[in-house]
């Protein structure tokens, strides 16, 4: 089984700054693309940014200059360093990643649980 969890959400004011991390645990060969995902109420889950293995990185418009995705593959962790932030950033984030448990089998892909993000004066 692989674990994925996220830690260093919470209250901010506007403008303020956030880093969150997620660390995968379990049996694992291999993790490929580690990415957050972003859940704001009544709406669908939406790509934050996204790395690969080889430290590829995308990003949504939204986020794009505010924030920078990196990863420690040592650690099998991933942050999420988020600047500039906005009211419209409060949401619930998720860590996602596309992990493989043996060499010989298909990477499977996991989620956490999500935390929450509220950007409030």
């Amino acid at each position: 089984q692989v674990q994925l969890v996220e830690s260093g959400g919470g209250l901010v004011q506007p403008g303020g700054s956030l880093r969150l991390s997620c660390a995968a645990s379990g049996v694992i060969f291999s993790i490929n693309t580690m990415g957050w995902y972003r859940q704001e109420a009544g709406k669908e889950r939406e790509l934050v940014a996204r790395i690969t293995r080889t430290g590829r990185t995308d990003y949504a418009d939204s986020v794009k200059g505010r924030s920078i995705i990196s990863r420690d593959n040592a650690k099998n962790t991933v942050y999420l360093q988020m600047n500039s932030l906005k009211p419209e950033d409060t949401a619930v984030y998720y860590c996602n990643a596309d992990v493989s448990i043996l060499a010989t089998m298909p990477a499977s892909n996991y989620w956490g649980k999500g935390t929450l993000v509220t950007v409030s004066s």
